[in-house]
């Protein structure tokens, strides 16, 4: 499994009473046997447990006798057979070995069922506060637990990732972090929300639409074939709560969200695994505070996390860390703070499922973009978000659209100031898109192509999914002297930036129109993207 969990290798620290207590003896002839309690032997026990008194005014005196009879107590309770639970099987894919110690309580729960949290609830605070007394002289440790501990729990430190004084693990506003709370989510008018809080998998509408035409076909076969699936994303999202554990041990108010194409429906079962830490819910400086906050965790997993192989620290407009899961297999990139991916990735989950012909649509999209080199941000081309977008946009500004602008037909569930923790509940309940469109996808792809190699203005307009359509093109700096132009959904600049070369620009249009016109002519989609070529793009990725 994992050796380097916050909760394995660790000893058990000794109660302060079995210091003092002989060992139970247990006649050789005659061997003590358990027997149940009766509840009126229970509420003895709990009679002898200072309870009417604040344990931080006990003196050390009545410390170490209420330690010694809640320890006594609870040996005796577990000799009353209170605490036979069966054994829980670990989850699949799980990075540690974990088993609730007591299983819920069932309506024909005992007494003593009901009163054994409460006697283990008293050992531990007074233990704790035994322990703490203890530790008063050791000044040095208690100034590190007070950077590293927040106020609510107890933290392991980590001391290979040292904090800086002038930063350390707080933020403002912390104490009150909204992504810890769980409210009540929105719901839509009409609309009856669905049960439970396994947001991540519930069911969605997978159902593939018809194909008839050859074209058609292919894209179908093509999408089910490198679509990923939910085991893929299962072992993604396990990662992804074991490194928040992590995490939480040097910044406990953190929190750790999957997004990007993972997420957002348009993934495939080779795709890389975007993750946001947020520490808090205000925007951070990405060259000063998440760059340190960055390299601590860089240096974290490289020293500590022996899952974790190769993490790269990248120091970009948007600084990340790059690593690879050995468990899962999947590569990682880790920002801070970028909380408008958040809001995306669930913005474009919703069309994603909003509509059947669009997941195969967009994947075959970035499958040949990727195959002919205009798939690639770092290079100067295009990335899956920008490509994704501009996907949406062609749907959305046919004669007879297939998809709407869901941020102006459900301005309730995309609100821009939305809390985060509310963002993944908003659009669940979001019902299908019914379009009179019935274009197949072989001519969608088509028209896709033809619409961005000849019929789209790339030097007057804005690929605007917001307000599904082209917007003229203002002198704003975030516009002026762009090549290509795709306004972000939420914060509205380009997303399209990385193409800032005449060179880049005129290869994507040569590319749209050679497909477009190849594709055209034998609708043939393997003749645009050969199937072991694509196969063999992918298993290099």
């Amino acid at each position: 499994m994992y050796p380097n969990s916050p909760s394995q290798g660790r000893i058990p620290l000794p109660l302060p009473c079995e210091q003092q207590q002989p060992p139970l003896e247990q006649s050789q002839e005659q061997p003590l046997q358990p027997q149940p309690l009766q509840p009126q032997q229970a509420s003895g026990y709990l009679s002898k447990l200072p309870v009417s008194v604040a344990p931080e005014l006990l003196s050390p005196e009545q410390f170490i006798q209420a330690s010694i009879n809640l320890h006594n107590n609870v040996k005796m309770l577990m000799n009353a057979n209170l605490l036979a639970v069966p054994p829980v099987s670990p989850p699949p894919w799980s990075y540690r070995d974990q088993s609730p110690l007591i299983s819920p309580a069932s309506p024909s729960s005992s007494f003593q069922n009901r009163k054994l949290p409460f006697l283990l609830r008293q050992i531990l605070q007074i233990e704790s506060l035994i322990r703490r007394r203890s530790d008063e002289g050791n000044i040095a440790y208690d100034v590190k637990r007070q950077k590293f501990q927040s106020p609510q729990e107890q933290t392991v430190n980590h001391q290979a990732v040292p904090l800086r004084g002038d930063l350390g693990c707080s933020y403002p506003g912390s104490p009150a972090f909204p992504l810890l709370q769980s409210p009540s989510p929105p719901v839509l008018k009409g609309h009856v929300p669905n049960s439970g809080e396994c947001w991540l998998y519930d069911h969605v509408d997978t159902t593939l639409p018809v194909a008839k035409d050859k074209l058609s076909k292919q894209i179908l076969e093509l999408f089910q074939a490198l679509q990923q699936q939910v085991c893929d994303l299962k072992k993604k999202d396990i990662c992804r709560a074991e490194l928040q554990r992590e995490i939480q041990q040097i910044f406990p108010q953190s929190r750790l969200y999957l997004v990007g194409s993972s997420l957002n429906g348009f993934g495939t079962r080779s795709s890389d695994a975007d993750l946001c830490l947020v520490l808090k819910d205000e925007p951070m400086n990405q060259h000063t505070e998440a760059r340190h906050i960055l390299s601590l965790l860089h240096k974290h997993f490289y020293t500590r996390l022996s899952y974790i192989e190769r993490p790269q620290f990248i120091k970009a407009k948007v600084p990340i860390v790059k690593f690879r899961d050995k468990v899962s297999g999947a590569e990682f990139d880790l920002n801070v703070n970028n909380v408008v991916g958040i809001r995306n990735t669930f913005l474009l989950r919703t069309y994603a499922y909003i509509e059947n012909r669009v997941r195969p649509l967009v994947l075959v999209i970035k499958m040949w973009a990727n195959y002919h080199g205009l798939n690639d941000a770092s290079r100067g081309t295009l990335s899956s978000y920008t490509l994704v977008l501009m996907a949406l946009h062609y749907l959305q500004t046919l004669p007879e659209p297939i998809i709407p602008s869901l941020q102006k037909k459900y301005p309730e569930c995309f609100d821009s100031t939305m809390q985060l923790h509310l963002v993944h509940h908003a659009p669940r309940n979001i019902p299908k898109y019914l379009s009179k469109n019935e274009t197949p996808l072989g001519d969608l792809l088509l028209g896709f192509l033809k619409y961005f190699a000849i019929e789209f203005d790339w030097s007057k307009d804005i690929i605007s999914v917001r307000e599904a359509k082209a917007l003229p093109r203002s002198d704003d700096y975030e516009w002026r002297n762009k090549f290509i132009c795709v306004e972000e959904p939420y914060d509205r600049t380009n997303t399209a930036r990385a193409v800032y070369e005449r060179q880049k620009f005129d290869m994507i249009r040569a590319e749209f129109l050679r497909a477009w016109v190849a594709l055209r002519d034998n609708r043939d989609l393997y003749s645009l993207l050969p199937w072991k070529g694509i196969m063999k793009k992918m298993n290099s990725l």
